[in-house]
């Protein structure tokens, strides 16, 4: 038994056991830093997940504003309707309020899709019916029968559309 002892310890100069306890208190340092990190970085985690949330909840905040202005103006153009009954006057009003909201869509990135004479692009257009027609070349867009759209380059909403076909003989 005195020999297994003998087999366990080690011998150091007291430099080798004082180098060995100044890396034992740096590891110590070093892990207390890593442990504060990772707290940080977590934390960090959390606050960008909130803002994140926060941000989706109120993007759209601007863009409501605008409508709401819109909404002002349909309001307006309603009650003018119902004191004056003049047609005109209502239908310059909405004519007036459909040219607003067209341009704010338009500042928003929002284009119409151009499809009536147009070569038939599946990827604008939805065909919803054919014609046989001469008038038109085969495959091309005869109808607009729903306007498309594309926000910012990209197809929100495809154009319902009409497409030439050659007649039968």
């Amino acid at each position: 038994m005195a020999e297994e002892t003998k087999k366990n310890k080690i011998l150091l100069t007291t430099e080798e056991f004082q180098a060995l306890e100044d890396k034992a208190k740096k590891f110590d340092e070093y892990f207390d830093r890593l442990l504060r990190l990772q707290a940080d970085f977590d934390n960090y985690k959390k606050r960008l997940e909130k803002e994140k949330i926060e941000f989706i909840k109120f993007a759209n905040e601007g863009i409501i504003s605008e409508i709401l202005k819109i909404l002002d103006d349909f309001e307006r153009a309603v009650e003018a309707g119902k004191t004056k009954h003049d047609f005109d006057v209502l239908y310059k009003g909405i004519e007036m309020i459909h040219n607003d909201l067209k341009d704010f869509l338009k500042e928003e990135g929002v284009k119409e899709i151009e499809a009536e004479g147009k070569l038939f692009n599946p990827h604008e257009h939805e065909a919803m019916m054919q014609e046989e027609t001469e008038k038109a070349p085969e495959d091309h867009v005869v109808e607009e029968l729903q306007k498309g759209y594309t926000f910012n380059g990209r197809v929100i909403r495809p154009s319902k559309v009409k497409v030439a076909k050659k007649p039968n003989k």
